[in-house]
């Protein structure tokens, strides 16, 4: 991929190789099994690359494909993606791809491909394998899911200051509005739905065209989005929100040069911790790995 560039410190990469070893001998990713004792306890890679998109917001398909293989294979320590996709998948899986179809900002086609393409190799047969957003409850493969993956973009959102990873699992309830009250502080409710609850394998939070503020119930306006280029990959989804928060709250505060914060708060992915245990929320908890483009990454390990 052109413009690969690992970000790391000497420091990083004896903590890192450390715990590559114990990751690799027990087939889990980066800090899976370190415990509540360890300083980090989330892993969260982030990927980007200058040409992941045009100036007119355009997708490069083969490019963000590769990034999202690049990311996969460093978070479980993998040689390449498909050794990866096999630590996560099961020839016997049913396999629900959770996307999302938003009209101004979907998830990209090549990255719905991408994921379908290795649940394949794994052995998963097709018709046990869906790419669904809006019809999920009467989507059969959904119903009978044994693994979910979790993919849509980041942006502002009226009624939860952010939609993201957690926000995107609203469609299993039957009754989404229930959830709109307080800033949608009880999201984290969805992942303990049964038929929710302990299927998610992995989730890719797309940040390549980020909206970082929207106006009204529309929530949106193209001169509000950016091109950060980047991809956040995490089996905990809390951490994927948090570091992408800051990512969107870091560049909130470059374009307006002030403080400005996101109302409503996005209060349901600290809840989605303190509150519903679905993943961690404290930062200083969590390990950003950091991987290609660093022009304005907007934020710190």
């Amino acid at each position: 991929m052109k413009n690969k560039i690992q970000v790391i410190t000497r420091r990083e990469f004896i903590r890192t190789t450390t715990q590559a070893s114990i990751a690799i001998a027990l087939g889990t990713p980066l800090l899976a099994q370190q415990g509540k004792t360890a300083a980090k306890v989330a892993s969260v890679v982030l990927i980007r690359h200058p040409e992941a998109t045009s100036a007119d917001r355009r997708v490069n398909d083969s490019v963000v494909s590769q990034m999202l293989d690049e990311a996969v294979s460093r978070l479980y320590n993998t040689k390449g993606a498909s050794e990866a996709w096999k630590q996560l998948i099961s020839p016997k899986d049913i396999v629900g791809i959770k996307s999302n179809v938003w009209g101004p900002l979907p998830t990209p086609k090549a990255l719905e491909e991408n994921i379908v393409k290795h649940v394949v190799e794994v052995g998963v047969d097709k018709k046990n394998i869906s790419v669904d957003d809006r019809g999920i409850r009467g989507n059969k493969v959904f119903q009978n899911s044994t693994a979910l993956i979790n993919i849509r973009p980041m942006r502002t959102h009226h009624w939860s200051g952010v939609g993201s990873c957690l926000k995107n699992y609203i469609m299993f309830d039957s009754q989404p509005s229930k959830y709109h009250p307080d800033s949608c502080a009880s999201l984290g409710a969805l992942w303990h739905l049964p038929h929710v609850k302990g299927k998610t394998r992995l989730n890719f939070l797309v940040l390549l065209t980020p909206l970082f503020h929207g106006i009204g119930p529309h929530h949106w306006d193209l001169k509000y989005t950016w091109g950060y280029n980047g991809i956040l990959v995490s089996t905990d989804p809390v951490a994927a929100d948090t570091v992408g928060l800051k990512i969107i709250e870091s560049y909130r505060l470059k374009y307006f040069g002030k403080e400005k914060p996101l109302w409503p708060p996005a209060k349901h992915i600290s809840q989605a911790d303190l509150k519903y245990k679905v993943g961690v929320s404290d930062l200083n908890k969590i390990d950003i790995i950091k991987l290609g483009w660093d022009e304005d990454i907007l934020i710190e390990s």
